[in-house]
Order: structure tokens, then sequence, then C-alpha cells
């Protein structure tokens, strides 16, 4: 994706799989982070960001010193903000969103749906030609009925935060049978390859997509392309999505 015409912005989505392979054999995350910034999206949201794990660095030789927000954002994404959602001996992973432009960051909301799962809603609220767009990032469960109650606390948030004004909610929904579609299209909301082309993205497993897990959903913006980052099937076990948009 070239860079965004003007009164345009680019988002990226993508389960990251804490910066390993799909097989955990190696290393990823500088090749995610080249990527990455080779796109220059205006924000990106990410799943499954590994922020610390002390163990990654005595495995992996070149693993950031840093936590990862910062080394991905270093010198490219103005600002920042992670949500932690599972914290064990060697550190902890979570959603973060990155953007070029200043958040403001809000809170990183449990809707675990399981005790042995835990997951998270983070919002934040970045402006583009002034305009606020509140951003969500999420990951939802593994099993379907714990999804659907993750949706409904996700679209309560969404009504009481946004109120009716331009929103992006992008992540991995675990969704392979595409049964939050029409709640959020009730909502208001489309998803930029439904929209687009009448069907989600596949995007797992990445070395062969079959199912469609992750999303870009948005209200209030005008989708003008989307596209499956098929480059980066070696880069974690999810593919990545991109979209240009812009204000209604």
């Amino acid at each position: 994706m070239t860079q965004p015409r003007v009164g345009r912005f680019s988002v990226i989505t993508m389960n990251v799989h804490k910066g390993l392979s799909p097989l955990h054999r190696r290393s990823t995350i500088y090749e995610l982070r080249q990527r990455m910034r080779s796109h220059h999206p205006d924000l990106l949201f990410l799943q499954e960001l590994q922020q610390e794990h002390r163990g990654r660095i005595r495995r992996f030789g070149q693993w950031p010193l840093t936590e990862l927000t910062h080394f991905l954002s270093e010198d490219f994404w103005h600002d920042w903000h992670y949500g932690k959602n599972v914290e064990y001996p060697d550190g902890h992973h979570g959603n973060a969103i990155l953007s070029k432009k200043p958040l403001h960051k809000g809170e990183n909301y449990d809707i675990s749906a399981y005790r042995f799962e835990r997951r998270g809603l983070l919002h934040s609220v970045t402006q583009h030609e002034g305009v606020p767009i509140h951003c969500f990032c999420v990951h939802l469960a593994l099993f379907e009925r714990g999804r659907e109650r993750q949706l409904n606390e996700i679209i309560r948030y969404i009504d009481t935060l946004a109120q009716g004004g331009p929103t992006i909610v992008a992540g991995d929904f675990n969704d392979w049978r595409n049964r939050i579609s029409a709640p959020m299209l009730a909502a208001g909301f489309n998803e930029v390859f439904e929209l687009l082309t009448g069907a989600p993205a596949k995007t797992f497993p990445s070395v062969k997509p079959v199912l469609p897990m992750d999303r870009i959903y948005v209200r209030g913006l005008k989708v003008h392309s989307a596209e499956i980052l098929h480059e980066w099937l070696k880069l974690s076990d999810h593919l990545g999505l991109a979209a240009e948009l812009e204000i209604l």
C-alpha cells in the first residue's frame, strides 16, 4: 500500500504471534518492524504483542532489549498505547495501538469470557483533520459462546465511548464462521473487505489461509481500499490486513 492521498489515512491490523514465526522456531520481530514501516500506516492495531519476555532475550540473540512498543515505534510512530492482557513469570503480552499522531489513551477493558483466556479491549482516540477517531484493538475468544458475550460488551463500550463518532474496531476476532458481522452491521459498522468484496479476508493460517479471522470494522469512515498482506506469511501465524480510509 502506498502512502495515502491527502485527506485519507491508512491502517494495518495483525496478530503478530508474539514476534515469532508460525512454529515458534525463529524471531520475526525485526522483519515485522521493517515490513510495517514499508507500508507507512498511520495506525497499527497489534494483537499478541510480546511487550516483555526475558526468556526471548535469552533464547534469541537479537531480541530487542526495550519494550516492543518502543522498539517498533521508535523514530517512526509518534505515540503508542499498550494494554496488558496476560502476565507470566518471564513477562507479558497484550494488544497495542501505534499512531503517527498523538493518542488520547483510554482504558484496556477486561472482556475475558473465560478464566483460562484473558482478553482485552484497548481504546484510544486520535484525530485526523481535527476530527476525533475512536480506535479499538481486540482479540476475541476461541469459543463462539464467549465471543458472543464479548461482542455484546464491546458494542456497549463503543456506544458509551464513541457516541456515534468515527470509529475503527480492528483485530483478531477468531470468527471463522462469520457470526460477528451481522451484529456489527446492526451497530452501524462495515467490515472493509466484506464491504468491497462481499466477504471478510482469509488470514489464517498464514501459510495457507482458509479462515477469515482478522477484521477491520469501521463506522463513519469511507473505505477506499483493502489489502491482504500476503508477503508477510512467514512472520506470524496470521496475515496482516491493510485499509485506506477517509472521514465521511
